[in-house]
């Protein structure tokens, strides 16, 4: 992983000291609330419904141990023992109090973490997929990219107040688990006709009030070009994104006003002025970036003994088997898996973790794969590099911790933002919805007969439960001061990117387990030999699910 050098470390440390000041005039009244807004955005600080959050920059998604411990010790002695697993792969505090923010960023700064640009209208933190580096699939690890990213935007002055806030995605597998159609800007590593690998740029994509998927605005660029491309795209936002109304402010909708043909007319005549430019990459500059990110020293495994073993001992005792199946994952090398560790038991909030859970993990890492640990943006972690030995005895440590659910992939593995239990912007509750679900199906084999489906549910419109791409969403909104939930079929955040149709009036929230029991129900009835809740829903649209769901309703 990317180690700081002196100056990343000064602009981290100067900016707990400047920051510590800030909050220090502001607790004596010498900034206002109006003054003191955009400071504490910068650094990671929200005012939540019941305490202010803070949000903490993991980039892409990559934690050592040394992290992961210190993630714990803060969440013990300055939050209520748990963190918060974000769908940018951040940690978000729940419970900070404002006067110990700046020690906080002190203690991160020491393990060589912050908080800045985690909130505000910047570039915020890239993300990438969960398996980078180690997937099977992977076309080529997309990490050193994403640092690249992250070093040229990390305090851009020119795009430290965009018009709103801007999110980028890289994707470099088969396989698209970075979600990149759903980001402002999308990219993704892809040979072009000669077998050159380059990158594909997607543009306009995003969730919230305006779903939308991103558009193709370069089919394929060299790699020596990504960020002078990327430059070229920000200045055209910058200079022509909506300022005057905060929910058409997105970049989104500037492509839409614009038609996607203009704005990549656009992009490309800002771009002939910066190609070639001090921004481009050198040979050397993205060797120092890979230089980062080598392979650990992975033993010579003979991987058809191990897989003849683990197959052994899956077949000896079955609820180690399933996790097995549901839980890890293939690796490019033999004899070695990537394991998912499910943050979605049932009764607690999807995505929490507790101090001591940290703390274990953070020696499961050491012990079993290399002292790295990774967030997803499902909301659970990873332990990317894993040998097929060592998996029954890591599942034991992990089952005594309640941290072994085998459910990745599955109805339960759901995505939930902390709704109007935490946050000020919230329309309704999120996590009890999570947890009625999660309770109503708690039957393992039910859920594995009904194969791989996403559901995901915000208590907004925000949609920081991406409740657009899920096969199943759940948005909760407002009904004259009520809570009620909407529901929506058919998103997708694979590459076969889709927004999902809204099924038809609200529902309240007891309804919610009936309204999941019967969409799954139709699904069941409807399926066509294997097929998944997606491709059925597909083939079939949504009236069936309609008829079956308002027919009960009724």
């Amino acid at each position: 992983m990317y180690i700081y050098d002196q100056y990343d470390q000064r602009i981290v440390d100067e900016r707990v000291a400047q920051f510590r000041d800030q909050t220090r005039r502001y607790l004596a009244g010498e900034l206002s609330d109006a003054e003191f807004l955009p400071l504490r955005l910068q650094n990671g600080l929200y005012v939540q419904r019941l305490a202010p959050m803070l949000r903490i920059a993991v980039p892409y998604g990559l934690l050592s141990s040394t992290q992961v411990r210190k993630l714990a010790h803060i969440t013990r002695h300055y939050d209520k023992g748990y963190a918060h697993v974000s769908t940018r792969q951040n940690i978000q505090l729940n419970w900070p109090v404002l006067e110990e923010v700046p020690d906080i960023l002190a203690e991160l700064a020491s393990v060589q973490m912050h908080a800045i640009q985690t909130s505000g209208n910047c570039i915020r933190n890239t993300t990438t997929d969960q398996f980078a580096g180690v997937a099977a699939d992977e076309r080529e690890d997309p990490r050193p990219w994403c640092e690249i990213i992250r070093q040229w935007s990390t305090l851009h002055p020119e795009f430290a107040f965009l018009p709103r806030k801007f999110k980028i995605a890289v994707c470099a597998s088969e396989q698209d688990r970075a979600a990149i159609h759903a980001h402002d800007i999308g990219v993704e590593l892809l040979p072009n006709a000669a077998g050159e690998l380059g990158f594909k740029v997607l543009v306009g994509g995003g969730l919230g009030r305006t779903p939308v998927i991103g558009s193709v605005v370069c089919e394929w660029l060299e790699k020596r070009h990504l960020l002078t491309y990327l430059e070229a795209i920000l200045r055209v936002y910058n200079q022509h994104g909506r300022r005057d109304n905060k929910y058409k402010a997105r970049i989104k909708i500037l492509v839409k006003a614009m038609g996607v043909e203009a704005f990549r007319d656009a992009v490309e005549a800002e771009w002939a002025q910066l190609r070639d430019g001090p921004s481009t990459l050198t040979e050397d500059e993205v060797a120092r970036a890979k230089s980062f990110f080598t392979s650990p020293p992975y033993a010579d495994i003979d991987g058809e003994a191990a897989r003849e073993a683990l197959a052994a001992r899956a077949a000896a005792d079955p609820i180690f088997g399933n996790w097995l199946t549901r839980n890890t994952h293939p690796h490019r090398v033999p004899g070695y898996r990537a394991v998912t560790i499910s943050l979605k038991a049932t009764g607690i909030a999807p995505g929490d973790i507790t101090d001591r859970q940290l703390d274990l993990l953070a020696d499961l890492a050491d012990s079993y794969s290399f002292g790295e640990l990774r967030t997803t943006h499902q909301q659970n972690m990873v332990l990317a590099d894993v040998e097929e030995t060592a998996l029954y005895g890591l599942w034991q440590r992990l089952q005594k911790a309640g941290l072994a659910t085998a459910n990745i992939g599955y109805l339960t593995d759901l995505i939930c933002c902390p709704g109007g239990d935490y946050c000020s912007l919230a329309n309704a509750k999120s996590i009890p919805v999570a947890e009625a679900i999660q309770a109503r199906f708690e039957d393992l084999d039910y859920l594995y007969d009904l194969g791989p489906l996403e559901l995901n549910i915000s208590g907004c419109m925000n949609a920081c439960g991406h409740h657009h791409i899920g096969h199943i969403g759940i948005l909760g909104v407002d009904k004259k001061g009520a809570e009620f939930y909407q529901v929506s079929l058919g998103g997708s955040q694979s590459k076969d990117a889709a927004i999902g149709k809204i099924l038809g009036p609200s529902f309240s929230q007891d309804a919610i387990p009936d309204v999941v029991e019967n969409l799954l129900a139709t699904f069941v009835s409807l399926r066509q030999g294997d097929e998944t809740f997606l491709q059925t829903y597909n083939r079939v649209g949504i009236e069936p699910f309609k008829e079956r769901v308002y027919a009960k309703a009724d």
